[in-house]
């Protein structure tokens, strides 16, 4: 998927699907992740297969729902982090999501881009302005676009998760709608607009492909439990 976004020239990114690869069910195609005991020649190819559409070896991170925003120009592979950047042209920025949201930012004059693993703990904990923080522009000159996510009428959470976002932002509440069970229907993507709004960007695109309800383009986690794992990548010409 390439996303529609008004990104300048220059910048360029993709979100895959579960179609297309090599891995047997329950991963079934296009896993791209290595800890979901996959087999591991499967991950492997179906990485590769990738790479073929890259312009280098992605920084796979090891994500751990925090808010640790990585120089993807010189981080290890491998590096504990749940977002990168890059100002390196070249250098490809990616993320690993099977529900959990992925919001990709650029500048509009194509001088640095970013990438965050945006799951509910690490959007409550500031993960995107951490991100934006890194990137070390006014939120009014970038640009953002998020990629398929768990929707708002699938993603059930208690009572706990809304308490936290409604700490930080009493506005907040309007992303939750209540259940008969005592549970919250949550909207990650309109939490995910808020906080880039609040940190002046406007420009954000995305947020209509719901994870959960479309089994046939992409992994879900909260609907299969042992599933695969799309990648959402960014990078600069």
């Amino acid at each position: 998927m390439v996303p529609e976004w008004p990104a300048p020239p220059g910048v360029r990114a993709l979100s895959t699907t579960r179609q297309g690869g090599v891995s047997l069910a329950p991963w079934h195609a296009f896993n791209l992740g290595d800890h979901v005991d996959d087999d591991a020649l499967a991950v492997a190819e179906n990485r590769a297969r990738l790479r073929r559409e890259l312009p280098a070896e992605p920084l796979w991170l090891t994500q751990v729902h925090g808010t640790r925003c990585v120089d993807a120009a010189i981080a290890v592979p491998g590096a504990e982090a749940d977002a990168s950047f890059s100002r390196q042209r070249g250098v490809v920025c990616a993320v690993l999501t099977a529900d959990c949201l992925p919001v990709l930012l650029c500048d509009e004059r194509a001088t640095v881009v970013s990438i965050a693993h945006a799951g509910w703990r690490g959007l409550a904990a500031g993960v995107i302005e951490e991100t934006v923080a890194a990137m070390q522009e006014p939120g009014e000159r970038l640009i953002a676009w998020l990629g398929p996510a768990i929707g708002a009428q699938a993603f059930e959470v208690g009572g706990e998760v809304r308490e936290r976002f409604v700490d930080h932002d009493p506005s907040a509440a309007s992303a939750f709608a209540a259940e008969r069970n005592g549970k919250w229907r949550c909207d990650i993507n309109r939490l995910a607009r808020q906080r880039l709004h609040a940190l002046g960007i406007g420009r954000v695109s995305g947020g209509q492909h719901c994870t959960l309800t479309d089994a046939e383009r992409f992994f879900s986690y909260r609907r299969d439990g042992l599933t695969g794992r799309m990648a959402s990548l960014i990078w600069l010409e």
